[in-house]
């Protein structure tokens, strides 16, 4: 059961808010010690998963670079003044409008979003300038608001369309499992079912977009009319 202190060490870290990173390699370094195996033996295997999987990391580390040079040159400020001249845009249309280019993309293997390449960068920006141009500067809670819905289209998207591409992660997982508990489960119908889930998410996010909408409007309207009746 001591091997499974890293369980603990993670479930511990992430409630006190500790950095995510430094939570994970503390637990992975501590669960190897108490499985025996050397300090040394510990760094390698963290170098050599490295490696192996540098393909799929790589792009990420990259990535990062980019997109800090594209913020600091004025990405974020380009993206609100864009959408400022929709004028039928809100918030929740613009994080809907990204929620189902995402959820389609993930549904056919691609993937084009991300928190840091596109919702940080991009979507959020374009939530809050659409927001601030139907009702001008936006609390600091309403900001955090929309950001947090922005983080979360990218997370319905991505994890319920995925589901439905029958090479992802996720449904070669499902179906392994099945496998070794002698269900015979096939991709194709694990995608099918997965349609309906993700039709679902999808009208779903659209209600809760609609009502972050609301609030928005109620929550500045009483701040327009106290602006207007000390002009008058």
């Amino acid at each position: 059961m001591i091997k499974l202190i890293g369980i603990v060490i993670v479930a511990v870290g992430f409630a006190l808010r500790f950095n995510t990173l430094l939570v994970v390699m503390a637990a992975g370094i501590v669960t190897g010690l108490v499985s025996g195996m050397s300090f040394h033996d510990v760094l390698t295997k963290f170098g050599q998963v490295f490696i192996d999987n540098r393909y799929m990391s790589l792009p990420i580390i990259l990535t990062l670079p980019v997109i800090g040079i594209l913020e600091r040159y004025g990405l974020k400020e380009r993206a609100e003044e864009l959408i400022k001249r929709a004028k039928a845009a809100t918030a929740g249309r613009v994080m809907l409008s990204y929620l189902l280019i995402r959820e389609v993309s993930a549904a056919v293997g691609l993937n084009i979003g991300g928190h840091a390449q596109t919702v940080r960068p991009l979507v959020a920006p374009m939530a809050e300038g659409a927001a601030a141009a139907k009702h001008g500067e936006l609390p600091k809670e309403l900001q955090d608001e929309i950001k947090a819905h922005a983080a979360a289209s990218e997370n319905v998207g991505w994890f319920f369309g995925e589901d439905i591409f029958i090479a992802t992660g996720a449904i070669l997982l499902m179906k392994g499992f099945f496998d070794s508990v002698g269900m015979d489960v096939g991709v194709w119908d694990m995608a099918l079912w997965g349609i309906p889930t993700a039709i679902s998410a999808f009208v779903l996010s659209w209600l809760r977009f609609k009502r972050l909408d609301r609030r928005i409007a109620r929550a500045v309207k009483p701040a327009e009319t106290r602006s207007n009746d000390h002009i008058a």
